[in-house]
């Protein structure tokens, strides 16, 4: 699989990144801190993602069990890809940070259940979330 460019907001963090199955992984997650930021993410392995720029600016931030490690820029606040609590070694990349990729290109999106994570015997998909654009008439 071929890398795909990927930037935050600002441009000061730029990556690639080589996708597990394209965008077919992608998901969003209930849990507190994933519902308030909101993003779609899609799966790479660790190994898949590549720093190009601006790793003096990546932030990183942890919460609860402190396993995930989720990463943002710290001059423009877009969260840009966390390692996974529930696998380590698997990233979950913001899809929109891909190039010429948005959030609202997918007509529905899985929601995992974080809040009763994997890791803690729950987990699973809980629901989805569907994007229907409207039209004019409507």
């Amino acid at each position: 699989m071929n890398a795909i460019k990927a930037q935050c907001h600002c441009g000061a963090i730029k990556f690639t990144v080589k996708l597990t199955d394209g965008l077919n992984t992608a998901r969003r997650c209930n849990c507190s801190f994933c519902a308030m930021r909101g993003a779609v993410a899609v799966s790479a392995p660790l190994s898949g993602i590549k720093l190009l720029e601006g790793k003096d600016k990546l932030t990183e931030y942890r919460f609860n069990t402190h396993q995930a490690v989720h990463f943002f820029c710290s001059v423009c606040g877009i969260y840009t890809f966390h390692q996974r609590r529930s696998n380590p070694e698997e990233c979950g990349v913001n899809a929109a940070c891909l190039e010429g990729v948005s959030p609202f290109d997918f007509a529905s999106v899985n929601v995992m259940d974080g809040v009763n994570h994997p890791n803690d015997g729950g987990g699973g998909v809980m629901g989805q979330l569907i994007f229907k654009k409207m039209t004019k008439e409507e």
